[in-house]
């Protein structure tokens, strides 16, 4: 195995990485279907990979972007790691899969009307839940208006589905996107196509609606204290128009803020696959070569990026801390990482890295870390740095690591749902092969070595959610015939507790047909929405949410 080359002035990297055998592995496939009508899986066509087949841009991107993908194949897709000693490897595809310490590239995913009747079965073994229902569209789809119980047959210690919400629509035959997911207080929102609905977390009542002039086409998942966000929408309903008109969103009150459009940093500012970046008061407008920052409370612009030199096209923020990934304008296209102060964008140190190599994705910014990929060598490496900006160590463990991103919608840098940072701890889950058990490692920060390791169990799939004083909340992923849960792993690695146990009955097959879902565990609830609806005019599962 070889090391990959040392940054200038960087200390040396105590563990090395090698190189992928080959190109990407092909081979996608549809998990498998339950007989209920709502677990139809939506069928996601290709999006072409960009940002290199823009004309004679004057930089290229510091970061790939990842297109519309096949459906990943079914849980447990083959790949169990050899039980030897292998550095920690990361690999990167177009389609936005990174697996690390694996023989070659997998492939995988990450995911309304008002309800009518109760149908959630309640036992002496789950608290009462607030008239959930499924909803069944306007009446017109599978089963008519016959309520299916999502909690029949529920176990001795299974607790419920809340409600069920579903949509009917008619749309392009790219279907619609509905990328969009937030849990602020007592509500949960959605996105499909250019509306934004608020529903109520206990009962799945529809609360409010936002629509904008056209298709939403951009967002960040973090909202500020107090629950607001920004999103992106597009200047027009053609498929040709530009993602550049921004506003703020009020996720609480169910109010729209301001409005503007974007304006060109530069002519060759282009804007791409543009994602968004939100900290404190800041939120910024990440596109193909260059970035825009923003207040979040009034929409007054606060800076942009430079006309010459290391010129950042995207910025990571969060926690109040905030770095740019630069393309410097040299021979090599260097890339560089800086810091930046979220009022003003000034920096006080950089971080270049070696020729052909570039961040792919930023998965913690306390302390930095960052998954860098060449693609001329197929090297990939996992590297952490110091509140200087001074490398402090890489990563390196045993086994085939998987980091399933957000590939149908989230192109930004802190685009990966399952690689989870807290504090000097980095969570990563371990590619499973057919009927084996996964696991979830944690990395220490400090040395770049395992601290522990938790098997999913039962040939199942484990998925890091967040992470807080040093306790893990993952997912543990439905099958068609049994429920999901959701478990706390505590800090030293040791036993987990489930803090849910979804139902084995009816509700499993729609449970896990979600594809690439967003999915969130808040206030004792676990939500799952899916991020691309058919749009064929049939009645589409859109958001599920469990609780006690």
């Amino acid at each position: 195995m070889t090391e990959p080359p040392q940054p200038p002035n960087q200390p040396p990297t105590p563990s090395g990485y090698g190189h992928l055998p080959g190109p990407p592995q092909q081979g996608y496939g549809y998990p498998q279907q339950g007989e209920n009508p709502y677990a139809q899986q939506p069928a996601h066509p290709a999006h072409p990979s960009q940002p290199g087949h823009v004309p004679q841009p004057p930089t290229v991107p510091a970061y790939p972007a990842h297109g519309l993908q096949s459906p990943p194949p079914p849980p447990g897709a083959p790949g169990m790691p050899p039980k030897k000693k292998l550095p920690l490897i990361v690999a990167a595809s177009v389609a936005g899969v990174l697996v690390l310490g694996g023989v070659g590239y997998a492939a995988f995913g990450s995911g309304g009307k008002d309800p009518e009747q109760p149908v959630a079965q309640e036992s002496g073994d789950a608290k009462p839940a607030a008239s959930p229902s499924v909803d069944m569209g306007d009446g017109s789809g599978p089963g008519g208006n016959q309520q299916t119980d999502l909690n029949a047959g529920r176990k001795q210690g299974e607790d419920k589905v809340l409600w069920l919400k579903t949509t009917k629509i008619d749309g392009p035959g790219a279907g619609v996107a509905t990328h969009g997911q937030w849990v602020v207080g007592d509500t949960v929102a959605k996105t499909v196509g250019k509306t934004i609905k608020g529903y109520a977390t206990a009962d799945g009542k529809e609360k409010w609606t936002i629509t904008f002039p056209a298709d939403i086409c951009g967002m960040t998942k973090r909202t500020t204290d107090d629950g607001k966000t920004v999103v992106m929408y597009a200047d027009g309903p053609s498929a040709t128009a530009n993602c550049n008109q921004i506003r703020m969103v009020d996720l609480k009150a169910g109010k729209e803020g301001w409005s503007k459009e974007v304006a060109k940093e530069s002519a060759f500012d282009m804007f791409l696959d543009p994602s968004l970046a939100m900290t404190g008061d800041t939120v910024t407008v990440n596109r193909l070569t260059r970035a825009t920052a923003f207040r979040i409370s009034t929409g007054e612009k606060l800076f942009g990026s430079p006309a010459e030199g290391c010129v950042p096209g995207a910025y990571a923020a969060g926690n109040g801390k905030m770095i740019g990934v630069a393309t410097c304008n040299d021979a090599d296209m260097t890339v560089e990482i800086q810091d930046a102060d979220p009022v003003t964008g000034k920096k006080t140190w950089t971080y270049r890295l070696p020729k052909g190599w570039k961040v792919s994705r930023v998965y913690g910014l306390d302390p930095i870390v960052l998954h860098l990929t060449n693609a001329a060598t197929k090297e990939s490496s996992i590297v952490v740095l110091g509140p200087d900006g001074k490398q402090r160590t890489t990563l390196s463990g045993e086994g085939k690591f998987s980091t399933e991103c957000s590939v149908s919608h989230d192109d930004s840098l802190q685009g990966c749902a399952t690689a989870v940072v807290d504090a000097g701890t980095l969570y990563l889950p371990t590619k499973a092969g057919i009927g084996k058990a996964n696991e979830v490692v944690a990395f220490d920060l400090n040395t770049g070595k395992a601290k522990w390791r938790v098997p999913a169990g039962e040939g199942r799939t484990l998925e890091p959610l967040k992470a807080a004083n040093g306790q893990l909340i993952a997912y543990r992923k439905a099958e068609s015939r049994q429920g999901g849960e959701v478990v706390s792993i505590p800090a030293d690695g040791s036993t987990p507790t489930a803090l849910l146990r979804h139902p084995s009955g009816p509700s499993a097959p729609i449970e896990s047909s979600f594809y690439s879902p967003d999915v969130d565990y808040a206030d004792g609830r676990f939500f799952i929405s899916t991020t691309r609806l058919l749009a064929q005019d049939k009645d589409e599962k859109l958001l599920m949410v469990f609780g006690k």
